[in-house]
């Protein structure tokens, strides 16, 4: 057997791997300033596409948490990436916020009404039946239907919020009309973040605390997986699925020895 590459790059979960809300997760600034000690490449990565980097260098710098905004990779980015790969220039009527519309301006897009190549869907804090109504319409008449995620519901301190992949599901029933999702458990979100940073699958390991995202899109890019059980999915939940994590850890404290470990070249057993 082939032994591991050092690990010279981290992909990482951001709220349940390294915060709750607006509080740092235990380990989670050990874990960033490992990172940055040692001058490994590292993303943080998230399926919320409502805010841009900036505002969420922000959110994590009130944690405590000290991100750069070029080391935040959300699937508004990964989604502006992809559309500008598929038709540079293109046009678009988003169904989202500062985070998407941004991205997409950023690589010349055109937002538009009028006969738009795609209908974007992205998230954003009051879906409007209006918004929806056209995005159907539009769809109809010929656009392409793109959705940042998958996810059906995402967290608030509230409770729990109706997020793309509903409201996805809503306009796919309306059209019969499957979107194309880029974000996780997409592995197109994976290697648009390898690429972002030049790493390479065979060195990365991806930490998340949802199977069916997280582990899943990093399983399916060629990368070594860490579930922490500080989110998502509960130690009860892992053997349900039919692939499993390269570990199972509690929480991000315990991925900050392994920095180190994994940086060093395993010895031939031979």
């Amino acid at each position: 057997m082939t032994n591991p590459a050092p690990v010279d790059c981290w992909l990482t979960d951001m709220d349940g791997v390294l915060v709750h809300e607006e509080t740092a997760l235990p380990g989670a600034q050990e874990f960033i300033s490992e990172l940055r000690d040692r001058e490994l490449k590292f993303l943080v990565l998230t399926n919320n596409s409502i805010y841009t980097p900036r505002d969420l260098r922000a959110r994590l710098l009130r944690s405590g948490l000290d991100v750069p905004e070029d080391a935040i990779w959300t699937s508004a980015l990964a989604t502006a990436q992809f559309l500008d790969d598929q038709r540079p220039g293109g046009s678009a009527y988003v169904v989202g916020e500062a985070g998407l519309t941004t991205a997409l301006h950023d690589i010349g897009y055109t937002l538009t009404e009028a006969d738009p190549d795609y209908v974007v869907l992205g998230e954003t804090r009051t879906y409007s039946f209006e918004a929806i109504t056209r995005a159907i319409r539009l769809i109809e008449a010929g656009a392409r239907f793109i959705a940042t995620n998958p996810d059906p519901s995402g967290p608030s301190p509230q409770g729990t919020l109706p997020a793309t992949g509903s409201v996805a599901s809503l306009i796919s029933t309306a059209t019969n009309r499957e979107p194309y999702y880029v974000g996780k458990p997409n592995p197109l979100m994976m290697r648009s973040a390898l690429n972002r940073v030049d790493a390479h699958s065979e060195s990365t390991v991806m930490v998340g605390d949802r199977m069916a995202t997280d582990v899943k899109s990093g399983l399916e890019a060629g990368l070594r997986t860490i579930l922490v059980l500080s989110g998502s999915t509960s130690a009860a939940e892992v053997d349900h699925f039919p692939f499993q994590a390269t570990r199972v850890l509690d929480g991000i404290a315990e991925v900050v020895p392994l920095v180190a470990e994994l940086a060093q070249p395993v010895a031939s057993t031979d």
